[in-house]
């Protein structure tokens, strides 16, 4: 038996928290190789790790990474690259076993391979049916809007279900957002948004064009949930992806668009109080004749820390994983798993019935820019969105001014 020992950091998120418990439990059993776990804030996450260049350090032996970063800690060299593990003994079924959406972002220009795929989003709408589905419900909506309660197909429907459903002396609002200002939703909801409307985060020739008309569409609409509808409770400012989806969970909430896990945490019995009335869709698309249904392709993948002392028994790890029972693990415990097998797999759909939808949203699906740069014009973003939603800045103003520092950041890199 092997007495050496692994050290993987991660996402602070109890669905990882609790696949990784499993898996760490399996490999030790397998090999005698013990998993130490860290768990970290998603913005310490990121300054530790890429800032501070620490997967460089021998600190850490597996990383799990988002792949918003991949591009800079790829060129940083803070990634060990996998082809020769990967030729020489691939995980079972690779690489056929996953979409071609989850083996993209982590595959650099010249071939080669920074990660396995280990949880996948993708945002979907997520909602409560027993509310949809209620006949009083029913009637009522169609008395007061003139057509049949159903899953939004456009945001202007999302608005008129919205109001419906927002009782405060009832304690429900319709719908709920994750604006607090990490770089995370906050960004992610604005690209749906503007990608939903035939926006684009930039031109083809590497300009801005994110505060174009379908970006101005896009935030002003972001605010008005808040301050215009106030269908959406302002304590949302505060919440992130994490705590939004504990939130959606309690049952005052009849809607909201987020990341598929949280509708596997809305089922989960013990933490939920809505477990079997949760229901997922394709998120609205904009009203316009450029209006699509539209989700965002960003995903975490357990990669090798460029300072491993233990690279041959990290890459078994994540091999081992990536297994289809180790994948599925992940779903059942409250993560996301990334092959197809799992995502067909009729026990993890009866359980989390959205996974009959991940292939259908995947058809439709949008990265951020592929590029090292791409985490400071994030920042930029999130910027912007937190101006705009707590009304520091009017929003054209704040698109604007976002955008001619974007332009700055790719003029500097080379790109235009």
């Amino acid at each position: 038996m092997n007495s050496s020992r692994l050290k993987l950091i991660s996402r602070q998120f109890e669905g990882f928290d609790a696949s990784f418990a499993v898996q760490a439990e399996h490999f030790e059993q397998l090999t005698g190789c013990r998993v130490n776990r860290e768990f970290e804030e998603i913005h310490r996450l990121y300054d530790r790790m890429i800032t501070g260049k620490e997967a460089a350090s021998g600190e850490h032996d597996l990383f799990l990474c988002v792949t918003d970063w991949l591009p800079e800690a790829i060129q940083k060299g803070l990634l060990l690259p996998l082809n020769e593990f990967l030729s020489e003994d691939p995980p079972e079924g690779w690489p056929d076993a996953w979409n071609p959406s989850m083996r993209g972002l982590q595959t650099d220009k010249d071939g080669s391979i920074y990660g396995l795929p280990y949880h996948d989003g993708p945002e979907m709408f997520i909602y409560r049916s027993d509310l949809f589905d209620d006949p009083a419900e029913q009637e009522d909506f169609a008395k007061r809007f003139g057509y049949p309660l159903q899953v939004p197909a456009t945001w202007s429907q999302f608005i008129d279900i919205a109001h419906f459903f927002t009782r405060p002396d009832a304690g429900m609002y319709g719908a709920l957002t994750a604006s607090f200002p990490d770089g995370h939703n906050n960004v992610y909801d604005f690209l749906i948004h503007l990608w939903s409307r035939g926006g684009d985060l930039v031109t083809k020739d590497w300009k801005a064009a994110f505060h174009q008309t379908a970006g101005q569409e896009a935030l002003q609409f972001m605010v008005d949930l808040i301050y215009k509808h106030q269908v959406v409770p302002k304590e949302a400012m505060d919440m992130d992806s994490i705590r939004s989806g504990h939130c959606f969970a309690q049952g005052g909430i009849a809607m909201m668009w987020n990341w598929a896990g949280f509708a596997a945490v809305a089922e989960m019995p013990g933490m939920s109080k809505i477990a079997g009335k949760v229901r997922t869709g394709l998120i609205p698309r904009g009203d316009g004749p450029q209006g699509i249904h539209m989700s965002l392709n960003i995903y975490w993948v357990l990669a090798i820390a460029a300072g491993s002392k233990n690279r041959h028994m990290a890459y078994r790890f994540m091999k081992e994983t990536a297994s289809a029972k180790m994948d599925k693990a992940t779903s059942l415990y409250g993560g996301n798993g990334t092959r197809l097998s799992t995502w067909r797999d009729q026990e993890v759909r009866k359980q989390f019935p959205y996974y009959e939808h991940l292939e259908t949203v995947h058809r439709n699906v949008k990265s951020p820019l592929p590029i090292p740069e791409y985490p400071a014009i994030n920042e930029v973003l999130s910027q912007m969105v937190d101006d705009a939603m707590r009304l520091r800045t009017p929003v054209t103003e704040a698109l604007t001014r976002a955008a001619e520092l974007v332009d700055d950041i790719l003029a500097r890199a080379g790109y235009c």
